[in-house]
């Protein structure tokens, strides 16, 4: 392992270690699926579906047009491979790694369902009717649930009535877990009727926990400072988080690397490697990201690795957008040379690219790549046509190579949809 990588090096690093540095498969089923959430250790949700849903897309920036069934039935089956939990906020892990969490249960339970001041300990007699509903007809759907308090004044996060507060959180704190969704609505069931039951009898002790979740982080992305590290999985206990480094360090699976550009406090930034990362010489991949891809998810690593300055733009007001609605990160080569705002107007089956911008030092061929991106990704969502719109500085290169895709003017926000809060997100973990 070098004790020294340039910019260009971490970026490649972190590139191979989320499976860019692998060529599409020509048919990719189960088993690629299964092996690139293996290396995303997590995937997470969100509810914005203005392309795709945002569990979709990291699959298919990595091995390009799949079927989407195919990862439904690993994930919403009664007795699924993967089942929700809060790792990096709302995301599905598999069901084998529930015991791994478990320390993040109680601390939930701790914070939202002990004091006798908790809305969950002022409302026992409507959790404990949940549970017994769930005991008696096994997992449902909050609309399933009928209770006579449920039409009373409504709760502050999201507006939730009594059943759906009650089963969020059951579900923080391990009691109840997701048995599947219909559309994007969770189906709620006892943790013993969705978990495996060995998951469930083998929780891991806190630091064991901490520190295995820091050695997955580091293996999903390569090189990272202790911030990386910790964000990967939301781990907010530092001297957890600094203890399980030592650890890993002490035992040669981290190794201490300086990473050109990268400062704390005016000085190189301390980070980290894991022993097994690959160091590929060149990283020849095209992808558009969802703004929830571990690549760019945390968005201070995302600008110290590739310069990029990223934030979601849904909750800012139109006239105010710089890049548009839900912007996509789009990946060439090794670098992040731009962002596109796609949108899926499925009524006229196209491919509407809202607006397109480029970041610097993209690629001679970058609009031609990103063209044939843009097809492969109307083909994955059975779209049958392109527009391009007149917004962004790369709308003309777009244009230039995509001679079939018909124009449209944008005007900034309109026809966004609103954003749809209380499953990709909750108010209950900050």
């Amino acid at each position: 392992m070098k004790e020294t990588l340039s910019a260009a090096e971490a970026r490649r690093m972190a590139l191979a270690a989320q499976g860019f540095a692998r060529a599409r498969p020509a048919d990719p089923g189960t088993r690629q699926l299964n092996l690139a959430l293996s290396r995303m250790r997590t995937l997470q949700i969100d509810s914005v579906n203005v392309f795709a849903r945002s569990h979709y897309m990291p699959l298919f920036s990595r091995l390009g047009a799949y079927d989407t069934t195919a990862l439904d039935r690993l994930l919403f089956t009664p007795k699924p491979a993967y089942v929700e939990s809060w790792a990096h906020v709302a995301a599905f892990i598999p069901a084998a790694d529930w015991g791994l969490f478990r320390f993040r249960m109680d601390d939930n339970r701790a914070k939202y369902g002990t004091a006798s001041d908790t809305w969950f300990q002022q409302h026992r007699e409507i959790v404990d009717w949940v549970l017994a509903e769930l005991a008696a007809r096994g997992p449902l759907r909050p609309a399933q649930i009928e209770h006579d308090a449920k039409q009373a004044a409504r709760g502050p996060w999201w507006d939730w009535d009594v059943v759906k507060n009650a089963l969020e959180r059951l579900w923080l704190f391990g009691d109840v877990a997701i048995a599947g969704r219909r559309g994007f609505e969770r189906r709620y069931g006892l943790a013993e009727h969705v978990i495996p039951a060995h998951a469930l009898a083998n929780p891991v002790p806190r630091d064991d926990a901490i520190r295995e979740l820091i050695r997955r982080a580091a293996q999903a992305y390569g090189v990272a400072t202790a911030s990386d590290l910790a964000d990967y999985f939301r781990i907010k206990d530092r001297a957890g988080v600094t203890a399980a480094i030592g650890e890993l360090e002490d035992s040669g699976e981290l190794v201490p690397v300086t990473v050109a550009g990268w400062t704390s406090a005016g000085r190189p930034a301390r980070a980290w490697a894991h022993r097994d990362a690959a160091l590929p010489r060149r990283i020849d991949a095209t992808a558009l990201l969802t703004p929830f891809d571990p690549v760019v998810w945390f968005r201070d690593r995302a600008e110290r690795l590739f310069d990029f300055a990223y934030r979601i733009e849904i909750y800012t007001p139109a006239p105010q957008r710089r890049f548009g609605y839900y912007s996509l990160p789009v990946l060439v080569g090794d670098d992040l040379v731009g962002r596109i705002d796609l949108k899926a107007d499925r009524a006229n089956s196209t491919l509407r690219v809202q607006s397109a911008w480029w970041e610097h030092g993209r690629p001679a061929d970058a609009a031609a790549r990103v063209a044939a991106e843009l097809r492969t990704a109307a083909q994955w969502q059975g779209l049958e046509h392109i527009s391009i719109s007149g917004w962004g500085d790369a709308v003309a290169d777009l244009a230039v190579v995509m001679p079939d895709a018909v124009r449209h003017e944008a005007r900034p926000g309109v026809g966004d949809p609103a954003p749809v809060e209380g499953e990709g997100v909750s108010e209950f973990v900050a």
